[in-house]
């Protein structure tokens, strides 16, 4: 496995700290973890359910959705088509709440961190304006996600809000609120979690997980997640990343907090194609 990155560790370390938006488990919401995931291929329909109940046992909604990063996020989440192949149309009140959205999470101290490190590394724009530009760019931006010409994507979607492709396989989705919110209109069915080789069971107060669900009858065997972070504070890690990054696909080893994590981001030309954490290790293991 590579390296850890000390310079991006350094980094998202301090805006974990200064993530003041961050909910608290325990108190702000509570997840039950219940049984460990069964075996699962992609796309499946039918696996062991390890899992009873949701995952979220309880989410502070007015405290959520009093906090003005979440509550713009919140507004974008039904602003897309899922399958694939079906193009988008963006209307002028969407363009509205993406701008919202990101006037409210630039004016973070997270955010303004990011946007000083891609400052010193030359890869931003100094002027706010300019930088909120290009950060549309690379997340609202709508292109095709396979070859063809209909713009039925973009990064936005697909990492915080999902997608699915031909009815066979679940696309992205590796956002708590919007697993939170599916699961509460019960459109995604949480299967238990999922751990690595000999790897002791997640703690109800570890804030990134790997979990086993089921959304729209389709299996996602493993997908990893930040638990109770602000929108901005991943927002501005998978941001750094792009823009640092060179290759189609960007794997960088960070750890955050006491959490070994690999962070991928994949690009699609100068947009983002997808970005999600995977869960190496605990500390508390």
């Amino acid at each position: 496995r590579k390296a850890l990155n000390h310079e991006l560790s350094k980094l998202f370390n301090e805006m974990w700290d200064m993530d003041v938006n961050r909910l608290t488990p325990g108190k702000d919401y509570t997840i039950d973890l219940q049984g460990k995931a069964g075996a699962a291929q992609q796309g499946d329909s039918a696996v062991q359910d390890s899992a009873a109940r949701h995952l979220f046992r309880n989410v502070n909604e007015e405290h959520l959705k009093s906090i003005k990063t979440f509550a713009t996020f919140i507004s974008l989440l039904d602003n897309y088509e899922t399958s694939t192949g079906v193009a988008e149309v963006v209307t002028p009140e969407e363009i509205v709440e993406n701008n919202c959205f990101l006037d409210a999470i630039l004016a973070t101290e997270v955010m303004k961190l990011a946007h000083e490190y891609l400052l010193k590394k030359n890869l931003a724009k100094p002027n706010l304006a300019d930088f909120k530009y290009q950060l549309y760019d690379i997340w609202f931006q709508l292109y095709s996600r396979k070859e063809g010409d209909r713009p039925d994507s973009c990064g936005f979607e697909h990492v915080f809000v999902g997608e699915t492709r031909r009815g066979k396989q679940i696309l992205g989705l590796h956002n708590w609120v919007q697993f939170y919110l599916q699961e509460k209109r019960n459109q995604i069915d949480y299967k238990g979690y999922v751990t690595r080789k000999n790897k002791t069971r997640p703690d109800k107060d570890d804030q990134v997980l790997n979990i086993q669900f089921s959304w729209k009858g389709l299996v996602k065997p493993i997908g990893s997640t930040f638990i109770g972070v602000s929108p901005e504070f991943e927002f501005a890690l998978y941001t750094v990343i792009f823009l640092l990054a060179e290759e189609r696909v960007t794997r960088e080893t960070v750890k955050i907090e006491q959490y070994d994590l690999q962070m991928v981001v994949c690009r699609h030309g100068h947009h983002i194609g997808t970005a999600y954490p995977v869960l190496l290790s605990t500390s508390s293991e």
